[in-house]
This record gives structure tokens, sequence and C-alpha cells, in this order.
């Protein structure tokens, strides 16, 4: 018989697992916000507030799931570095748990990733490894993990496996319980983006796994493959170009994309999803990321789908950062010249939308 129990060990795991519970636990639900609508529609639109996480994102959900999916394989002790491939929020919440948990954390993000970000990962005690190209940072942090004996922690693979998609812990079943007591508590639809593909994953198997009729339409960005992939079952589908939309878009089809439980599939133009994001902030008074742009472009086209067939119901979609971080990016307009975005076009399709619930680029 072998036994290699380590008592110090267990008790190191013990701590760090009622550590980031503790933090779940005191860390009240996030918001779920009304956009105002005309009455006479008859429908509901509604954010839920990510960003009202202690890190600011979406991404706090994950980075939680992440760590305690590794804790509970045993792939992280006392002392294990902690590696991730990032475009910058995953990175930053992780840094704040590793943080919690006393571990050394390195983002491997590339450069150009916003300051914001870069000066959030450091406040948390991380640092960053800088990569030219975002299809680099996978192979860089494989490399990095075996230099360290660290734990690359793959946010692109395991997201769909560690996040507890039944449990009471999770983002759809949070808004199904804030949801309840809305004049149409089932949704006809939840609209998310995807980056790992770890949240339309959960949702849509909450949604199957609950009966509910609401359908999942996940929003894409340009430069991302996810859209094309699907509409073509093409799952090998590359891009050599990186999304401009941070959070979400990639370059390949992720591990943790489950394309099955997709109804629909909306791309969102760059410019569009700016042009939203900044439309989102005169009607509700939020500051939001590219990200939850891209979610409300989509959002808006099937109010207005809705409307025209005379359907009432409600939408459901993400705020899924604090627009803070790109105040040098996406909020200036002399960065939206550098990489030839016009967003005029978008900012009177979305002002005529307001009147006419109609949502037509001219």
């Amino acid at each position: 018989m072998i036994d290699r129990s380590d008592g110090a060990e267990r008790e190191w795991l013990d701590r760090a697992i009622t550590a980031i519970t503790a933090e779940a636990n005191r860390s009240a639900d996030t918001h779920l916000l009304a956009m105002p609508l005309p009455e006479e529609w008859g429908i509901e639109l509604y954010l839920k507030d990510e960003s009202t996480h202690p890190t600011g994102s979406l991404k706090h959900r994950l980075a939680r799931s992440l760590f305690l999916y590794a804790l509970c394989n045993g792939q992280i002790r006392e002392g294990t570095t902690i590696i991730e491939a990032s475009s910058g929020s995953t990175a930053v919440s992780e840094a704040y748990f590793a943080r919690m948990l006393g571990l050394p954390f390195v983002a491997v993000i590339p450069r150009s990733t916003s300051c914001q970000k870069i000066a959030l990962i450091e406040s948390y005690g991380g640092s960053c490894h800088f990569v030219d190209r975002a299809d680099q940072a996978h192979e860089v942090s494989c490399e990095l993990a075996r230099e360290t004996g660290g734990r690359f922690m793959d946010q692109f693979t395991y997201a769909e496996q560690a996040t507890d998609w039944r449990g009471n812990n999770s983002i759809a079943a949070s808004i199904f319980e804030q949801m309840a007591m809305e004049r149409h508590p089932i949704p006809e639809w939840v609209v998310v983006g995807a980056g790992t593909g770890g949240t339309s994953a959960t949702i849509g198997r909450y949604l199957r796994y609950r009966g509910h009729h609401t359908r999942l339409c996940v929003a894409d960005p340009e430069r991302s493959v996810f859209f094309d992939a699907w509409n073509e079952s093409d799952w090998q589908r590359t891009s050599s170009e990186s999304s401009r939309i941070e959070g979400i878009g990639r370059p390949k089809v992720e591990a943790s994309f489950i394309p099955t439980i997709v109804e629909r599939m909306a791309r969102v133009p760059d410019a569009a999803s700016i042009a939203a994001m900044r439309f989102l902030e005169s009607r509700i008074g939020r500051h939001a990321g590219a990200s939850t742009g891209t979610n409300l472009w989509a959002a808006l086209h099937l109010v207005a789908e809705m409307r025209q067939a005379g359907r009432s119901g409600s939408i459901v979609t993400l705020l899924c950062d604090d627009g803070k971080r790109y105040d040098d990016t996406y909020y200036n307009d002399d960065w939206l010249r550098e990489q030839g975005l016009d967003i005029s076009p978008y900012v009177a399709a979305l002002q005529r939308f307001s009147s006419t619930g109609q949502l037509r680029v001219s």
C-alpha cells in the first residue's frame, strides 16, 4: 500500500477553499438593471451588471470557478505559480484570487492590452509577460508552467468544465431568480458574447436543464471565428487577426464553446459595439466596455424583431465590465480614428431606434 497523504497540504487546501467560498458568500449578487423602452412596445430589456464584482467584470465568476476546480483536482498547492493567457479581465480576476491565497501570478497578455488592465493586474500583485500576438499566449503559458512547475489555468479549455451550471452559484440561476417578479419572468432570449465560451455554455445548459423556452443568442465581434464556424459547422476555422473587442472574439473555436446549445448567432461590427456601449451610458448612466456594446447591439436587434412581429416579452443580456478600463481606447475618439472606426452611422441608427423601434444602419 502506498500512502501519499500530506496533512499540512490538506490543511492549506482546506484554508484556500474556505477563503474562496467566504469571498463568494460575502459578495452580494450582481444587479439586474432594466433599460428603459417605451411602455407601449410591451418589451423589457435587462442587463445583468457583472461590473459590480470585486474585480469589476464577468470574469470574476470564471476565475473563482477555475481556482476551485484546480484546487479540488490537486493542481494548485501552497506556493504554486498561477499562469493565465488572457486579454485582461480574466487575468485581473485571477490575480485577485492568487493574492488571496498568497500565490504568485503571471498573466500572459498581448502588448495591445489596455494600460488600465495592466495596472489592475499589477495592483493585485500579478506580473505581466507580454506577447506580440494573442495566438502566441497559449504556447508561452505552457512554457512558463513547465519552467516554474506552475499551474496554467487555461481558461479557454476549462471554462465550461469548471463552472457549475446546475448549481445555485451560476449566473444563469441568478438571472432567473432575479427575473421571477418581472412582467415577463421567462425571457424570450438571453444574449451573451463568447471569449472562452464558458458563459454561453453555462446559460445554454441551464436553460435546457430547467426546461425554459428561452433561446440563447451569441453575439460575435469582427475578427472572430465563432460566427462563421457556427454558421458553416466548420470547427477547425482559424483567423490570423485578433479581436478588437477585449474579452470576446477568438481566432479559433475554443474547447469551451458548445455550439449545439446556441440557437442563434449575430455578427456585430466593432463600430456598432462601441456605438452601443456609448448609447447605454446615455440611457442608464453606466460606463461599460465594448463587449457590453456587442451584447447590446444584438439584443436591440432582437427587440426590433419582436416589435415588428407584434410580440411582447423580455430579453436579458450582460453588462460585462466597467468602461473606465477603456478610457484610452473605446472612449477615445483619437483611438477610433487610428483604428479606422466610424461609429457615426451606428450612433444615428441607435438614436432612431429610441423613437421608432427599428434598428437599421443607413
